[in-house]
């Protein structure tokens, strides 16, 4: 006799602390995949409670809310129809924590619960801090069938896997929380057939999709048969269900019926991450939409180009406010930019704010000559103004700065760091340039074609805060500048190494020099979208106070 079983891969987005919503979610896709003729529904890692839950996971009311929600979800099963659901559950004695589990829901109750064995503690996980680790994995009957079931990280080594199988498990099925970044789904793919082709068993690995505060969890949720093949694969940056139906056969279980989507990859991917990240922050945190400076710079013009694909152009405000060192062409092309893209853009001068503080405060500077003061003083007036804007019309700010900007410091404290969000926090400038032209080339959203003027694609960058200001008037090529960061940021090479490449030393030791010393002002800077290998903040986790240099040998 054929055995077989019907599979939904429930690849949903869901928000953290929100149990009741997330319970309503998962409760129409069981609708969804019964009517799809699925014997089973499988939901992300922590789906019910949202993930990551970071402290609110050592909330005894959270970890009730959660448990009491699968009870339940379980309530909506029955002999034919099953459902694997991510929930925290609860402690088992005083001064115990919590463990992530995966509720097995079956019959009208809840069955079992599969704890999570290998806790990460690196990058932006710290689950070791809020959960304690499953004793051994779980194998879950179902239809027959033995299902196998690791939970995320328990994947990424070999133990957990081989152990399933050596107790029978016929197919893994490993519920993800897993974040986006650019080399993230090649990492998974590699993983997931190392596992396979140890334990000769299929997986199917499913995805949490959605952003939430910094990190975006892109789906692109996949399954392999025992053969390594690719059987399913669903989009990215999307909620999906993928239905399979998994029939054993001479060769072992294979999967048939199944969707197999596209993905996408390079400037298109990270740009769809950074639209999803800010528009699931914005409409997740309740804010009607966002407005921003629009100075006639790259930085601003793909951040409003982001806002308007994420959140529509009547969701998204823009505002002008020149100096008297703003440039005719910056003017002229934010014009451009917002009419293209359909947003409002209103002027605000600050001319007469500056003359109000330099009244002021002149007296007291004792006859010293301007300097960076006074170009700081123009960004603040802007941010206080962006955030007065903010305030009355109830849109958050949001704020422009890239990673190379704020690698290095070239940012005003309260000044144009002001603002509740940042999609280009973890792009590299030489990257915002690449995601500008990909999008000039491309209309995913359907909002605007060719939204950024190529003027502000080849005219030099400058803060205009001063006559004929460049940012290359104190920073490297940012060519160059992006090069070194890279290499001290993400790769933490060492000073001889990036001299090596061929980079003078006194370059390299002037980024090293900005880069600590800047800390500060990331400590306070906006959070934004997470891209990178490691982006600053939860990734790279540096003192403020440090008194260590690399140095280049032989000094």
């Amino acid at each position: 006799m054929t055995r077989s079983i019907v599979i939904a891969a429930v690849q949903a987005n869901p928000t953290v602390g929100a149990i009741a919503a997330n319970e309503a979610l998962a409760r129409r896709r069981f609708s969804e995949a019964r009517a799809a003729g699925a014997d089973l529904a499988v939901f992300p890692e922590l789906f019910i409670n949202g993930y990551p839950p970071e402290d609110l996971a050592l909330k005894p009311a959270f970890w009730r809310a959660g448990r009491e929600a699968v009870e339940r979800l379980a309530l909506e099963t029955d002999e034919d129809f099953a459902a694997l659901v991510g929930v925290i559950w609860p402690a088992e004695g005083p001064g115990r924590r919590p463990r992530n589990g995966l509720a097995f829901l079956a019959g009208g109750k809840v069955q079992d619960v599969a704890f999570k064995c290998d806790l990460p503690n690196y990058g932006v996980f710290d689950e070791k801090r809020v959960f304690e680790p499953g004793e051994g994995p779980r194998i879950f009957t179902w239809k027959g069938v033995r299902l196998g079931v690791p939970i995320c990280e328990d994947i990424w080594t070999s133990g957990v896997c081989a152990d399933l199988a050596a107790d029978g498990a016929e197919i893994l099925v490993a519920p993800n929380g897993s974040p986006y970044r650019r080399t993230a789904d090649q990492e998974r793919t590699g993983i997931v057939r190392a596992r396979v082709a140890e334990t000769g068993l299929p997986m199917i690995y499913l995805n949490e999709v959605g952003g939430q505060d910094e990190l975006v969890f892109d789906g692109a949720s996949f399954a392999l048969d025992g053969r390594g093949r690719e059987v399913m694969r669903l989009p990215m940056f999307e909620e999906a269900i993928g239905v399979m139906r998994w029939t054993q056969g001479p060769e072992g279980w294979t999967a048939s019926d199944a969707p197999v989507a596209g993905w996408m990859e390079g400037p298109g991917e990270i740009y769809h991450a950074m639209v999803l990240g800010l528009r699931d922050y914005v409409n997740k945190s309740g804010f009607p939409g966002v407005l921003l400076g629009l100075s006639g710079g790259v930085d601003s013009a793909i951040t409003a180009v982001v806002a308007a694909d994420a959140l529509g152009p009547d969701r998204v405000r823009c505002f002008m406010l020149p100096s008297r060192y703003t440039s005719r062409e910056s003017l002229e092309d934010a014009e451009d930019c917002a009419r293209r893209l359909g947003v409002r853009l209103d002027e605000v001068p600050i001319a007469p704010a500056i003359d109000a503080f330099g009244a002021m405060l002149t007296p007291l500077f004792e006859n010293r000559p301007p300097d960076l003061t006074e170009e700081n003083i123009q960004a603040r007036i802007r941010g206080l103004s962006l955030m007065a804007l903010s305030n009355k019309l109830g849109s958050m700010l949001l704020t422009t700065g890239n990673k190379s900007e704020m690698a290095v410091g070239y940012a005003t404290l309260y000044g144009d760091m002001c603002g509740g969000f940042n999609v280009l926090k973890d792009l590299y400038k030489t990257e915002v340039y690449e995601v500008c032209r990909w999008r000039n080339a491309h209309d995913p959203f359907g909002v605007a074609r060719d939204p950024i003027p190529d003027r502000i694609l080849t005219k030099p960058p400058s803060a205009e805060l001063r006559p004929d200001q460049k940012d290359q008037d104190s920073l490297p090529e940012y060519a160059d500048l992006d090069a070194i960061l890279h290499g001290l940021v993400e790769e933490e090479a060492s000073l001889d190494e990036i001299v090596a490449r061929g980079f003078p030393r006194e370059m390299v030791e002037r980024v090293q020099r900005l880069l600590y010393s800047s800390e500060y002002k990331r400590r306070q800077a906006a959070p934004g979208v997470k891209i990178g290998l490691k982006a600053f903040g939860r990734d790279r986790r540096y003192p403020i106070v440090n008194g260590f240099r690399d140095r280049v040998s032989g000094e």
